[in-house]
């Protein structure tokens, strides 16, 4: 009995002539008022939403005069996506029920309302209204009383979709006869399915093929997609992520003859939430045609179609304005060694693109490729620093952002320097002061950008002439290694020495790595110092254990020597030549250097550990590396920053980070060592931690290697002498 009364109103309201006209607000109040007829409830009603503008319209109701209005859309966003993703929020007590919680102060409780049934009124997946039943007599919904709602919702909801289809017939027809006779091409693009579903008949007339044959097809079978998939695809990518996209592009016809198209192509939202794209084309082969041949013959580069340095140095020498930006691409070689010229050249015609699109937002017209993995671009206009600083954040972003080749995302990464160009002196050109910034911005720490000044030309006139120095270093014999011991906080000996090089410079005197190891990894001598260090501490261990000295050696390896495919044949060669035993023999890189390439760093700590040879992280926390990867990497120790170590005593946060790095290595079963160890005080923290090992000048400075001996003799016989006293 009931299921009929329920048919019978249903079918009142399909039936009903002000649906079937698309009325609905006058089929809004028929439903209400059967549901008021058939159902207990106080009072039924409908509103219209819209979550966009934070409107809601009342369209309907029945029941006693309502004084009291439902909120906001905003003032109630987790209701609302409740109601969008569950359709049915039916609610036996609205003072108990979480979901109804931001209704019940403002509405339920002023109305005394106890149960309520809203039900949404959804187009496509929209939430466009709510179907409301609503009880002061507390009470639950039965199955059969949700299902009628749910399906006079529906009719709603149909009704609904039909009046606003009646609205806009008449404007679709006059826009479509406008279009129809326009001599630009005109063409609808759905961004979901990529199919086109509207082109206009100027298209025929510009490509020589009917509409018929592309209208309903995928995007890809347009002569753009064919003939040029790159620059189309990179179009396509920036229209989906909600970005213009405006360009030129040669094209053939089916006839072979050729033509040049002007293209804009702009994204769009429907108000039901689809995403379009409009594009409009023109032929502009007798304007392109001329001066695009003139210029790829003589000043672009064949690959990116920017200048190229040629045109570049000729056009920058004539500045005297403006701010020079030098992009340098950071580890580019090896991205092509690893996965191929093919994805490096994509590589390079995105960041093409992406410094395009930033040229011409800030109309910059000098934008080139000065070198195989360098750009450049000059902007003019930037007095104010607050704009050059915004400026240069919005480009490094934008240059940062992953690059999609095929199904892969890879990260770019750039280095970043700027000149202004009429603060130069006049023997230095513009791009040498921009060489020599972004070098520095290579080197550092998270952001690598660098603003040029005289202090780093003074820095490169000096690195210039240790530079030319090097040359005859190695040669000459002016390295030496010293030794700085690792102590074992637990044994309270000595068990190892990490391996530090000094340059016994004929002018200078002593020198650190840090007055040359930078200038070394630049100039690419690196190799060979790296090379020199390594077999010379692989000689002293080897020393050491034929004398029974049981320790083990730290080397220091930079990413270039780290990276160079030759490392493991040396590391092999050395092991075997001197016969160092298993797990003594331990290589040190920081932990923002292994990062730069984790396929290939994993393959090769992999392949190092089978030889008997350890890893350890360097500085590490100051560098970007995850637990996921700790997990990967054989690693046999951490070593903790000494800036950590070294605010111990004044810095909580220095503590607590400490701390975290112990917890954490004891979990993952790894070795651990403090740098930078001066006073008691740290030893005692560290040690209270448990941590491992540490070495500073609490201990001992770095030693020459007699040195070095004699301190490990005079120090295991003090170690003797107290264990055995106590």
């Amino acid at each position: 009995m009931v299921k009929r009364k329920y048919q019978h109103l249903l079918e009142s309201i399909v039936n009903s002539v002000e649906k079937q006209e698309g009325k609905f607000n006058e089929t809004a109040t028929l439903a209400i008022n059967l549901l008021s007829e058939e159902l207990v409830v106080d009072y039924v009603g409908v509103c219209i939403l819209s979550i966009d503008a934070n409107t809601i319209e009342q369209v309907a109701h029945s029941g006693n005069a309502i004084d009291v209005i439902r909120p906001k859309p905003r003032f109630c966003s987790q209701y609302l996506t409740d109601l969008k993703q569950h359709r049915i929020i039916d609610v036996a007590d609205v003072n108990e029920d979480i979901r109804v919680k931001a209704l019940f102060e403002c509405y339920f409780y002023p109305k005394q309302i106890n149960s309520s049934l809203d039900v949404a009124i959804r187009i496509n997946g929209h939430l466009e209204g709510v179907l409301f039943l609503e009880s002061s007599t507390p009470r639950s919904w039965s199955e059969s009383e949700l299902d009628i709602v749910a399906q006079v919702a529906d009719q709603l909801a149909l009704t609904l979709a039909t009046q606003r289809a009646y609205e806009t017939d008449e404007r679709l027809s006059l826009f479509l006869k406008a279009i129809e006779h326009s001599e630009q091409v005109s063409m609808v693009v759905n961004l979901h399915t990529d199919i086109i579903e509207y082109v206009n008949s100027a298209y025929h007339s510009m490509s020589g093929t009917p509409k018929q044959k592309i209208l309903g097809c995928p995007i890809y079978s347009l002569d753009f997609f064919k003939q040029s998939p790159d620059q189309a695809h990179s179009v396509l990518t920036d229209v989906k992520r909600g970005r213009i996209a405006k360009g030129d592009t040669k094209l053939t016809r089916s006839d072979g003859s050729s033509y040049w198209v002007r293209y804009s192509v702009n994204p769009f939202t429907t108000q039901r939430g689809n995403y379009y794209a409009l594009i409009t084309a023109e032929d502009s082969s007798d304007e392109l045609e001329h001066k695009n041949e003139l210029e790829r013959l003589a000043w672009r580069c064949s690959l990116t179609g920017l200048y190229n340095r040629s045109f570049f140095n000729k056009a920058l020498e004539r500045r005297t304005t403006g701010h020079l930006m030098l992009i340098d691409l950071m580890g580019f070689k090896r991205f092509n060694d690893t996965y191929g010229h093919e994805k490096g050249d994509r590589l390079l015609v995105e960041v093409a693109r992406r410094l395009r699109h930033f040229a011409s937002i800030n109309q910059a017209e000098l934008v080139a490729r000065v070198g195989s993995d360098e750009f450049a671009v000059v902007v003019d206009g930037l007095e104010d620093s607050k704009h050059l600083d915004y400026l240069i954040k919005r480009l490094y972003h934008q240059l940062t952002l992953p690059v999609t080749i095929g199904r892969e995302a890879f990260d770019a990464k750039p280095a970043l320097s700027i000149v202004e160009i009429d603060s130069l002196e006049e023997m230095f050109s513009a791009l040498t002061c921009a060489d020599i910034a972004v070098q520095y911005a290579k080197r550092k720490q998270g952001d690598a950008i660098q603003l040029f000044n005289n202090a780093l030309l003074n820095t490169f006139k000096e690195g210039a002439q240790i530079e030319r120095d090097l040359q005859s270093a190695l040669k000459n014999r002016e390295f030496e290694l010293y030794y700085q011991p690792l102590r074992d906080l637990n044994t309270q000996r000595y068990i190892g020495a990490e391996a530090l090089i000094r340059w016994h410079h004929p002018k200078r005197g002593v020198l650190y790595p840090a007055a040359f190891i930078d200038i070394a990894e630049q100039t690419g001598m690196i190799g060979a110092i790296g090379e020199w260090v390594l077999e010379t501490a692989c000689r002293q261990l080897n020393l050491w254990q034929h004398h029974n000295m049981n320790l083990s050696m730290h080397v220091n390896v930079a990413a270039q020597q780290f990276f160079n495919t030759s490392l493991y044949d040396q590391v092999w060669q050395l092991v075997t030549r001197y016969r160092i035993k298993p797990r003594t023999l331990i290589i040190e890189i920081t932990e923002t250097e292994l990062m730069e390439d984790i396929i290939y760093a994993t393959n090769l700590c992999k392949e190092l550990a089978e030889l008997g040879v350890g890893l350890a992280i360097d500085d590490f926390g100051t560098g970007y590396s995850s637990m996921r990867y700790l997990k990967q990497f054989p690693i046999s120790k951490l070593k903790i920053d000494r800036s950590f170590i070294s605010d111990l005593s004044v810095s909580h946060e220095s503590r607590e980070i400490v701390s975290a790095i112990i917890a954490m290595a004891s979990a993952l079963n790894i070795s651990l060592t403090a740098e930078g160890v001066e006073t008691i005080e740290q030893e005692q923290f560290l040690t209270k931690l448990r941590c491992h090992h540490a070495q500073g000048f609490l201990y001992s400075p770095a030693l020459r290697e007699a040195e070095f001996e004699r301190f490990l003799k005079v120090n295991v016989q003090l170690t003797d002498t107290l264990l055995s006293v106590s």
